[in-house]
Parts: C-alpha cells; sequence; structure tokens
C-alpha cells in the first residue's frame, strides 16, 4: 500500500473512539447497563424510550450506556458473558443498573429507570456534589 493511499485509514484510525471496557470507564464515566435476552424486550424498548432526548442531562452527568442483549455488547468492548457474571445479570429477563464512577453498583432495576430517578441518584452521589461530576 502506497502512502497516499494509506492516509485516508489512518485518519479514520485516529479518529475512531478508543476502544474501553466499564473497568476502563470507572473513576471517569457512570455506566447506565442494560441488558436483555432480546432487542424487543419491552422493557429495554422503555428504557430506550424514556432515555430518548436525554442526551444532554447524560452528558452533563458523565454517563454512558452500555447495552447487553443475547450475545451482543454495546459501549463497552466487554464480552456478554463477562459482564453477565460481573453484573450477576438474569438470563432471559430486563434489568438495568446504574453503576457510580467507583465502579460500584447504586441502583438496580428489574424495570425500565425514569430519567428523574437517574438524575436523583446521580446528583445525590459524592462525587457529583462535591462538584468531580
Amino acid at each position: 500500500m502506497r502512502w497516499g493511499t494509506m492516509i485516508p485509514f489512518l485518519l479514520a484510525a485516529a479518529l475512531a473512539p478508543a476502544p474501553t471496557t466499564i473497568a476502563a470507564m470507572r473513576w471517569e464515566r457512570r455506566v447506565l447497563l442494560l441488558a436483555a435476552a432480546r432487542d424487543d424486550d419491552p422493557g429495554l424498548a422503555a428504557q430506550r424510550k424514556a432515555l430518548a432526548g436525554w442526551d444532554k442531562s447524560a452528558r452533563e452527568r458523565d454517563l454512558a450506556v452500555v447495552t447487553v442483549v443475547g450475545d451482543q455488547v454495546s459501549g463497552a468492548d466487554d464480552t456478554a458473558a463477562a459482564l453477565r457474571k460481573r453484573y450477576r445479570l438474569p438470563a432471559g429477563r430486563f434489568v438495568a443498573i446504574l453503576i457510580g464512577k467507583d465502579g460500584g453498583e447504586k441502583l438496580r432495576s428489574a424495570k425500565p429507570i425514569a430519567p428523574g430517578v437517574l438524575a436523583e441518584t446521580i446528583d445525590a452521589m459524592p462525587m457529583r456534589r462535591a462538584g468531580g461530576r
């Protein structure tokens, strides 16, 4: 491959977001972990709908959303099996888990979590109150 043909490839690689895991997000991001057996799970659909339009609030709270559907993970480079084991994700049922910047589980629900509840929970966290975002 000639240098001239490599430039677009190199630019694309440099601009691509760095792969990351939930563990690598520790102290940088809070994580909303959503898990379901299928993409058409009613709980997952309701949670996605509830979060629609909440992007700015999520960014202000350093919140990343990681989804595990079957064996597929989006939002992180962890494997589904590793996340299922680490966070005791139930097989065949929806679950939403809020993980704090310290890596600890702050909220777990078998039902979608309303954005207001997420905001209140995050805003009450010590790092958020102390200005550590």
